[in-house]
């Protein structure tokens, strides 16, 4: 067998592994669904009629979409940073298989992950009333960018989880961070509603462009909504930019990281 097929054989194995865990523990996908769902809810009936956008609720499902997938690729560095408490990764650093599976299995696993969220998270977008006014092939366009930048996340989570190693301080500095990062964008609110230097960090912030290059896809842009930066008028472009940017650096950081922490 190939090195690649030898790498592609042991990432299933760990892969597989992984998800074999969320049938033994579904609290873990219970408790990745419960927060959109509220968020939906709560910004689509509660706060959606104190913003101005003409159908809100098309305007957040594609924002929500965005910020679940991100908190998803976040399960990655909390799964490492566990294993590295419980010993797990010494006992795969003893077995024949290549050190580098132990991280493209984490990271494919939670891509499978973040698709059951997000077909589900789909379904109570139609309940409330989002559609997709746009092509099937336009649709999945949509959903892949979103996945995509999900995995390129979750490379960096990945390898914050090899440097913090505890479940508890990773999920604490993540909340520090990811949430902020999700917020200061056009995820919940139109662009032209924040002060302006933090407009100016929304307008390129990648997450801001995914959630625009998403609701391009799907057919949810309001009408009179202004892109005034190249960011966001390039929103595809830019986010797969972002997403390049992310996996040639993390990738071989993460591995690196990974194979120092393996040989302790």
């Amino acid at each position: 067998m190939s090195a690649v097929g030898t790498v592609l054989a042991d990432s299933s194995v760990i892969a597989k592994r992984n998800l074999l865990k969320i049938t033994r523990i579904p609290d873990l996908l219970v408790g990745t669904l419960i927060s959109p769902i509220m968020f939906i809810l709560l910004f689509g009936y509660v706060f959606g009629g104190a913003i101005q956008v003409e159908n809100y609720r098309e305007f957040l499902v594609p924002g929500i979409f965005a910020q679940t997938v991100i908190f998803g690729a976040t399960v990655t560095g909390a799964g490492i940073a566990d294993d590295m408490q419980k010993g797990i990764i010494e006992r795969f650093r003893s077995l024949p298989m290549t050190q580098s599976s132990v991280l493209v299995g984490r990271t494919a696993s939670d891509v499978v992950l973040n698709v059951i969220v997000t077909v589900i998270m789909s379904l109570t977008g139609l309940v409330i009333g989002w559609r997709i006014r746009t092509s099937f092939l336009d649709a999945v366009v949509g959903f892949a960018l979103l996945l995509l930048f999900a995995y390129a996340v979750s490379w960096v989570m990945g390898l914050l989880g090899l440097l913090i190693r505890t479940p508890e301080a990773f999920n604490n500095l993540t909340f520090l961070t990811i949430f902020p990062l999700t917020f200061i964008t056009n995820a919940f609110v139109p662009l032209e509603s924040f002060p302006g230097p933090l407009q100016t960090i929304a307008q390129w912030n990648p997450v801001s462009t995914l959630v625009q290059a998403a609701r391009e896809r799907f057919g949810n842009v309001p009408p009179g909504t202004e892109l005034g930066t190249w960011s966001l008028q390039n929103s595809e472009l830019y986010t797969l930019l972002w997403i390049v940017v992310i996996l040639a650096v993390f990738v071989p950081l993460a591995t690196r990281q990974y194979r120092r922490a393996a040989a302790r």
